[in-house]
């Protein structure tokens, strides 16, 4: 019943899917790509929602990205995506009818798919989706920055923030997991006065009125490299500096002031499996809320609008494309 479904979509052996094209910087449309078949172990995704993200995506967008592997135009952006297995093929975990998150795919016959999960199906392995509980809504697709957030706190040696830098999704994210994990609330610093408010039990300012020179550990979800001296100069003694942001610029500081705070500096990178299994299971024990993150929608038809808004509008927190009632 399920493969007589599939392949009124496939055709005679391609899988054919409506996806966001980005044919380069600001060039950006909804279209139909042809989509590889499905190997044994994959699953076939019928996406509900996908998220923008106001970072790496953005690059794309304005064409800043600097060389990256697996990047090039036309392209599918894309990591924040939820939907339902329709089909699942032999030696997977899954079955028809799961609720799952996926962190795009590379499936596209006729586009690069560095990211690629804005699109209405998704062909990839069951090994690189994660299940989530049915009753959980578009803030599944949140997951991926969820546990990006959570990567870049846990583990040996790590400590949590005291103060981070921004109050876009990551910096919420961290200040929201800073609390889940019992320490002490953090300081968030914003520039902008429309992400200033939605602080949930942690005090967020303007760097101008936070006269601080003895934080502890320092997140940085800004992206903002130019900042590093002052951070630098806020940290105490011994004091880390992580760099949780997307940084497309070389990034450098005084040594001096460095030298004298015999200063740490740590990047954090992509989540690993076991970061999102961790933060999916601090949502569903309702440790962590994603409740508030998504400030925006828009039925993915309208892509040409959403991304720009995503990327220009300070009061946009999070855009999400619905998908339901496209083909």
């Amino acid at each position: 019943m399920i493969y007589k479904a599939i392949k009124k979509i496939i055709g005679s052996e391609y899988l054919h899917t409506s996806a966001v094209i980005m044919q380069g910087p600001r060039d950006l449309a909804l279209d139909t790509l042809a989509l590889k078949s499905p190997q044994a172990g994959d699953v076939v995704v019928e996406i509900s929602h996908s998220g923008i993200s106001t970072g790496t995506e953005k690059l794309f967008w304005t064409g800043e990205m600097p060389p990256f592997p697996g990047m090039g135009y036309p392209l599918v952006p894309g990591y924040e995506a939820m939907g339902e297995v329709v089909e699942a093929t032999v030696d997977t975990n899954l079955k028809v009818g799961d609720h799952v998150f996926v962190p795009g795919a590379n499936c596209y016959e006729d586009a690069f798919g560095l990211f690629g999960g804005a699109a209405r199906h998704i062909v990839t392995s069951s090994d690189r989706v994660t299940k989530l509980d049915h009753s959980m809504g578009p803030e599944g697709a949140l997951l991926a920055l969820a546990a990006t957030a959570r990567h870049a706190m846990a583990g040996l040696q790590k400590e949590v923030p005291d103060l981070i830098i921004g109050h876009g999704v990551l910096g919420r994210l961290l200040a929201r997991l800073t609390i889940a994990a019992g320490a002490p609330a953090p300081i968030v610093w914003e520039i902008d006065s429309t992400r200033q408010l939605g602080g949930e039990g942690y005090q967020v300012i303007s760097p101008d009125h936070d006269q601080r020179r003895d934080y502890k550990s320092i997140y940085d979800a800004s992206g903002n490299g130019k900042l590093l001296n002052e951070l630098v100069s806020r940290i105490a003694k011994g004091g880390e500096i992580v760099l949780a942001g997307f940084y497309t610029d070389p990034l450098s500081f005084a040594f001096p002031p460095a030298f004298m705070k015999e200063a740490r500096i740590r990047i954090a990178a992509e989540w690993q499996k076991e970061d999102m299994l961790a933060t999916r299971a601090l949502i569903e024990n309702g440790a962590l809320s994603l409740a508030g993150l998504i400030t925006h929608q828009m039925p993915a038809s309208q892509a040409s609008k959403a991304y720009p808004q995503a990327f220009d509008d300070p009061a946009c927190l999070k855009m999400m494309l619905n998908w339901k009632d496209v083909a």
